[in-house]
């Protein structure tokens, strides 16, 4: 058994690594959006003079400026007098100021992309479904004439089903602004499961919305797809979209980890702060976690600034440092965690110093005879997986399994003293 884990951590054989990932990136992004938007036949549509309003969330989704700025210019091509709606529920603490300012830390600007910014909580109510779910939806945005709206369909942090992230939920939650988003989480995982469809047919049919473009990110996180879609249309194709960029998931190396060190948690790289899918948990009641990987002991170090406070999250991990302990705002944390009705994910977990503290007792509690036989990764953070800091178990494991590429070996000790970066 190891004797002395501070020491012993120090001297532990890491290697940064470098993953190969199947590369699906888009070689010239603008032209294939203007190509997608030529789809839609604008000829017969007169735009000249319209208020046309963008949805754009709070993800950190690659290439997002440039998608945003090229549909505001072919807009403004075609005589349009286009302004972009804060859509993200009830991030940015549920506010019209949070929510703006969330947007900023994305590059997404009144002066970066040329057009105003109208943020706003008023809703009008558009009816309700079947089952007497009532459909909300941005106030600035029913009063104009369209809705154009933007987003990346990705795997859902809480929830399997057929509608996950992508155009039906912001249509819904998104573009609902906190009435729409308080709304769905009220029935729980069910909401999101089972009410996204009926809700957002009720949103299509109301004629607000334009049409829809869709984003898929490859493993890198690059744009691998994007597609313009007719309204009427999104229903339809949204599932096939879901199934390629569910193809696309990055994952870690292995299945089996005693500790997974993440240096940043933060919305701009999950609504949940961290990926459930990545880290194997979802800490929902009577949610069943994903089969793998499975994870003794997760620390994080850090919350981004991208995030403002929101460390909605937080509870999926075993240890936290002081560092971003003392950067959480509360207040924005539980108006989010609150609306979500997931409780469990902003408990706070044990604050130690430092990481070393944190390394230091899990490895007290996990027991290990050799040092040798540690399975460590170190990430920064569960977005991005091309580049990790490996130990040798971890390695050995990859062997013939994975593709990768050893950028360097030190130890643990060397780099937790020089705070080697990971991009």
């Amino acid at each position: 058994m190891i004797e002395s884990p501070y020491q012993e951590i120090n001297d532990l054989k890491i290697y940064k690594i470098k993953n190969i990932f199947p590369e699906k990136s888009i070689p010239n992004l603008k032209e294939e959006i203007l190509s997608e938007l030529a789809t839609l036949n604008f000829s017969d549509v007169n735009l000249s003079g319209k208020r046309i309003g963008l949805t754009v969330g709070s993800r950190g989704i690659h290439n997002l400026k440039l998608i945003v700025v090229t549909v505001i210019n072919f807009l403004k091509e075609k005589g349009a007098n286009p302004f972009i709606i804060p859509s993200m529920g009830s991030h940015g603490g549920a506010t019209a100021e949070g929510q703006t300012e969330v947007l900023e830390s994305l590059g997404i600007t009144e002066v970066s992309c040329g057009v105003p910014i109208l943020s706003s909580m008023e809703v009008v109510k558009l009816g309700e479904t079947k089952n007497g779910v009532p459909v909300y939806t941005d106030k600035i945005g029913y009063e104009s004439d369209g809705v154009i709206v933007i987003n990346r369909i990705k795997k859902h942090t809480d929830f399997t089903a057929i509608y996950e992230s992508g155009l039906s939920k912001m249509s819904t939650i998104g573009l609902g602004n906190h009435a729409m988003a308080r709304t769905m989480h009220s029935f729980g995982v069910e909401g999101l499961r089972n009410h996204i469809r009926d809700t957002a047919e009720i949103v299509f049919d109301s004629g607000i919305i334009l049409f829809g473009l869709a984003i898929v990110e490859d493993a890198y996180d690059h744009t691998s797809v994007v597609k313009a879609i007719h309204t009427h249309e999104i229903i339809s194709m949204e599932p096939k979209l879901l199934e390629i960029a569910n193809d696309n998931l990055p994952k870690l190396p292995v299945d089996e980890i005693d500790i997974l060190v993440i240096n940043e948690i933060g919305k701009n790289f999950s609504g949940t702060g961290m990926d459930t899918n990545v880290i194997g948990r979802i800490n929902i009641k009577n949610q069943p976690d994903p089969v793998r990987p499975e994870i003794e002991f997760i620390i994080v170090d850090d919350l981004s600034e991208s995030s403002h406070g929101n460390a909605l999250g937080v509870g999926l991990a075993d240890f936290v440092t002081e560092k971003l302990f003392h950067k959480i705002n509360f207040k924005k944390m539980n108006e989010n965690t609150i609306t979500t009705t997931f409780l469990k994910r902003a408990y706070i977990p044990m604050v130690l110093k430092d990481v070393r503290e944190a390394l230091k007792i899990s490895l007290q509690l996990l027991k290990k005879k050799e040092l040798a036989d540690l399975k460590l990764i170190q990430i920064a953070n569960t977005l991005n997986l091309e580049e990790m800091y490996v130990s040798e178990k971890v390695l050995l494991e990859m062997q013939g399994k994975k593709q990768y590429e050893i950028l360097e070996q030190l130890t643990y000790g060397e780099f937790l003293d020089n705070s080697y970066p990971l991009d």
